[in-house]
């Protein structure tokens, strides 16, 4: 069966992170049967660590504040997720699936492919995107 998206309520979920008012600062897509359908929401990067168990495959939208002494700037970034013990077929369409999340979620500043949990330390996800951030003025300070 074609995987589907419910894209109403997914935009509904995206542009929760993408506003500057309410404290939420990631939101998951999940699956529900064949459709994908926005999952949890919270405002500490932890709890995005902690519902990425390693039997499922989610999607994640998430907000960083990033930057150096002379700016800061809020960066986004796509994350999936594929838990080690998801099953060979789940994993092979999670790729194709990510074009739906792709046409919902379309302004981030670097996209993440992660099976293991070393790679979801919030240290690991702040450097990637500081190595994609252009000038860092902080070197200056060195």
């Amino acid at each position: 069966m074609a995987t589907k998206i419910d894209k109403e309520a997914c935009r509904e979920a995206y542009n929760l992170v993408r506003a500057d008012t309410n404290g939420i600062s990631w939101v998951t897509f999940k699956y529900d049967g064949p459709t994908i359908v926005p999952g949890d929401q919270g405002s500490e990067y932890e709890e995005f660590v902690n519902a990425c168990s390693d039997d499922i495959r989610l999607y994640a939208y998430i907000r960083f504040t990033t930057g150096d002494a002379m700016s800061k700037r809020t960066k986004f970034v796509l994350i999936t997720w594929i838990g080690e013990n998801v099953g060979g077929l789940q994993r092979a369409k999670t790729g194709t699936d990510k074009t739906l999340v792709k046409d919902v979620v379309q302004n981030f500043a670097k996209e993440f492919v992660i099976t293991d949990h070393k790679e979801l330390e919030e240290d690991y996800i702040r450097n990637e995107l500081k190595k994609a951030g252009g000038a860092n003025y902080d070197a200056q300070n060195e």
